[in-house]
Order: C-alpha cells, then structure tokens, then sequence
C-alpha cells in the first residue's frame, strides 16, 4: 500500500468510514462519496484502488444499502476491518455545555447515545452522516447547536470535543469490507480465511433447509446468513453468507457443490483473511 493510492468511502471527510480507512491504510488519501453507490462506481470505473466500506454494526445491524449493491457490482471483497465507535460530543470554539440547545448527528448515532441526550435535555436534528453535522455546526458558528461525532471529524472541521465516548454501550463496533476491482488470490496454507457469498435457491419444497445441509455434515462453521427480496418478488429470495473455511478445503468444496445442486445461482464474493480483531474479541468470523 502506497501513499498515492486513493481509497473510497461513503461519506464525509472525518466520518466513521474514513477513520477505518485510515486505520488499515495509513498515509492513503481518502475520497469521499455521497453514497454508496458513488462509491462502488468509483471503485469499478478505476478512479480509486479501493474502497472501505461498512456492512455489519453491533448495535444497529446489517447495512442493508451495502447488501443490494454488493452482489451487484462487480467488485471483490479482500479484507476486513473493525472498528469500535466512540461517539463525542463537539461544538464551536469556547462552547459550554450549559449552552448547547440542540445536538445533530446521525439517526443511528442519537439513538446510541440516549443517556447524554436524556442529561441535557436538548432537542435533536437528525442529520445524514455524523461528520456532515459536524461540519454543520463549524459552519454555523453558534454555540448552541453541537454534535455528536467522531474526533476525527471534530478535528478536521475545527470543533472542540466536550465529551469523548458517550455512546451508551461499549461494544459499539462496526465491521467494514476492503473492496478492489480484482479478487485476492489467497493460498489454502490453514491461515484463518473467510470466505463471502451469495445465492438463491430453488423455489421448491425445503429448497433452503437441503442448501445448507452440506455445511453442517461436512463441518463448515457458517457465521452469516442474511436474506433479502430481489427484483421485487416476495418469492425471490437472495442470501448472503459467510463461513469460515477456504473454498480448496476439502469440506467448503463438498458444501459448495451441494449449495449448487439446490440453487439457481452461487457465486463467490471474496475470499480474505480474517481480521484478528475476531480472535483478540473471541468473536466469531462474522
């Protein structure tokens, strides 16, 4: 990874998303995107080497903007990281608490952080992303209207922090997906893997239950299923699921096999290592 590489995120400089991109890719520059599917279609059109990108939080659940595009895009998934969520409280220069009247922020950020607003008593303004209502409030100058954002953005946009973690819950991670126009070719030597996929079955009798039969007899441990309606058909169901094992493995390949017998369509999103955020965590390959 190289200082010139260019790096996509959905957002605003100093959101979240920017922050983990940081943190795998130091000295990478960071482009931002309004939405997601800006982000993909940079990623696919060649303006940027990768792209980082949230998919599962802790407390708020799948990100199910990111589930749609996915499969759709073209891209390949190669990495993984996590990171923890320590919402701060930030407001223009010389800010007082007692002064603050209102607080922006994301709707799933307010939501986390019941007990600060419950403290002040404020009204709250949701916003689009945490770091463009910190931007908000540097623009705006006054000191009544803080909000609750990440440091890094309190950082870029000039704000003082009155408060750091003041989420209400300390598990508060967020898993993001590394994203490249090329799948990586990682070798099967035993190292942790995770390998991502999606597909649909049959619209047969107990077509779900006989897909996934093959991951338990052949010992496949599966750490995600995720459903959803596709092309707007209440029996057209796609899934997206995780296992931890490498598709050479003898056992993947067996339960691939059977996957495909039961299914229209099964294809691979990304092979990677798994991050050690999930041992250090004790958590599974999620």
């Amino acid at each position: 990874m190289t200082a010139q590489q260019r790096i996509a995120f959905q957002g605003m400089h100093g959101a979240y998303s920017d922050q983990a991109a940081r943190r795998a890719f130091p000295g990478a520059t960071t482009v931002p995107y309004r939405t997601f599917e800006g982000a993909f279609s940079a990623l696919e059109d060649g303006d940027v080497e990768l792209a980082v990108i949230p998919i599962d939080n802790t407390l708020a659940g799948r990100v199910a903007d990111v589930h749609h595009i996915l499969p759709e895009s073209g891209v390949h998934i190669i990495g993984e990281t996590f990171l923890r969520i320590n919402h701060a409280l930030v407001a223009v220069p010389g800010t007082r608490i007692e002064e603050i009247k209102e607080i922006r922020s994301h709707v799933h950020a307010l939501g986390q952080c019941r007990k600060l607003r419950k403290e002040l008593g404020v009204n709250t303004v949701v916003g689009s992303d945490t770091a463009g209502c910190a931007k908000e409030v540097a623009d705006l100058g006054d000191k009544s209207i803080a909000a609750i954002a990440p440091a890094l953005a309190a950082e870029i946009y000039g704000l003082d922090i009155l408060r750091t973690e003041v989420e209400d819950a300390a598990h508060n991670t967020t898993r993001f997906i590394i994203l490249a126009r090329d799948p990586l070719n990682i070798a099967n030597d035993g190292t942790p893997v995770v390998t991502s996929f999606v597909f649909r079955v049959r619209n047969v009798a107990a077509a779900l239950y006989k897909a996934l039969g093959g991951f338990a007899t052949n010992g496949i441990n599966m750490t995600k299923l995720e459903s959803y309606m596709v092309e707007g058909h209440f029996t057209a169901t796609q899934f997206f699921a995780e296992v931890e094992a490498h598709p050479e493995q003898l056992g993947l390949r067996h339960a691939l096999e059977e996957l495909q017998f039961f299914s229209h369509e099964v294809r691979i999103l990304g092979v990677y290592p798994a991050h050690t955020f999930r041992r250090e965590n004790d958590l599974p390959a999620e």
